[in-house]
């Protein structure tokens, strides 16, 4: 666990995503959760040990399987996004964690079993403060890269947690990306505004301005690749011709190239689907 700020604190060590925890007097707001039991057991320990507040709440930044699948084994009020409930509202109540390709990290790991879904108690359409400390923590609607995608954002600290905005070393997920407004928000963080905060990816910890600018060429680059394929009226599966061409660009750490690729495949036909073939097949979020 690195502690960023006094009270604020990031964990890089579990699969999945980067979680976030803020200890404060009144309680202990978290950023996301493991999708592992064990490891969710484990986070948990290591809150108790933090002291502070009795109460808790849990921050999804998203509706991504491998931010939420966990959420119920921390035993925290949830808060989330509006649109992030609605897919909840759509999805089975228990989840069985198999036979998915997306490309996700949570798909590497056997034993999850079936899962029953922790759906947010506390939701939101803009902003939504949360005053547990002299300095509040600040949820903030950001669509792009995922449905119902915030950030959560400490003003007083500068310390803002990002979510999937920015996916440094490695293929973003597309699936329910919205490519123009996931620019916008991009170039938002690199308005003068966020030039001395620290910038916490949920997937990669820490991340530097010029990571920013990597990313949002990348998306132009997938934006106008999709838009020529759908100049010409492809099939969906055809778009599986561009990820030799896209994957070359990262360099495989803790997760394999086949993984890389999958993950691109399925977003990349979903991507495609929802923007040129949106009555063709369904979308799974």
């Amino acid at each position: 666990m690195q502690e960023l700020s006094k009270h604020v604190y990031m964990e890089t060590g579990y699969a999945g995503v980067t979680l976030g925890a803020i200890n404060w007097p009144h309680g202990l707001v978290l950023i996301d959760s493991p999708f592992r039991a064990e490891d969710a057991r484990s986070w948990r320990s290591a809150l108790l040990n933090m002291g502070g507040g009795v109460d808790r709440i849990m921050v999804n930044l998203d509706a991504h399987l491998d931010r939420t699948l966990g959420a119920r084994a921390m035993d925290s009020t949830i808060v989330a996004h509006e649109k992030m409930a609605d897919v909840f509202r759509n999805r089975p109540v228990t989840f069985k964690t198999q036979g998915s390709e997306t490309g996700s990290e949570w798909e590497m790991h056997n034993g999850l079993g079936s899962i029953r879904w922790a759906v947010p108690e506390i939701t939101f359409t803009d902003r939504l403060y949360i005053h547990w400390n002299d300095n509040p923590l600040l949820l903030e609607y950001h669509p792009g890269p995922a449905t119902g995608a915030i950030w959560a954002i400490l003003p007083g600290e500068k310390i803002a947690f990002l979510g999937d905005a920015v996916v440094p070393n490695q293929p973003p997920y597309l699936a329910s990306a919205d490519i123009p407004a996931w620019i916008t928000a991009l170039e938002l963080i690199l308005a003068p505004e966020y030039r001395d905060y620290l910038l916490v990816s949920g997937r990669g910890g820490l991340i530097a301005q010029q990571q920013i600018r990597d990313q949002i060429n990348f998306l132009n680059e997938i934006s106008a690749q999709i838009l020529k394929l759908g100049g010409r009226g492809i099939n969906p599966e055809e778009t599986a011709a561009l990820v030799p061409g896209l994957v070359r660009q990262f360099k495989t750490g803790h997760l394999p190239e086949s993984q890389f690729e999958q993950r691109l495949k399925y977003g990349l036909k979903q991507y495609y689907i929802r923007h040129y073939r949106p009555n063709s097949e369904p979308i799974e979020e």
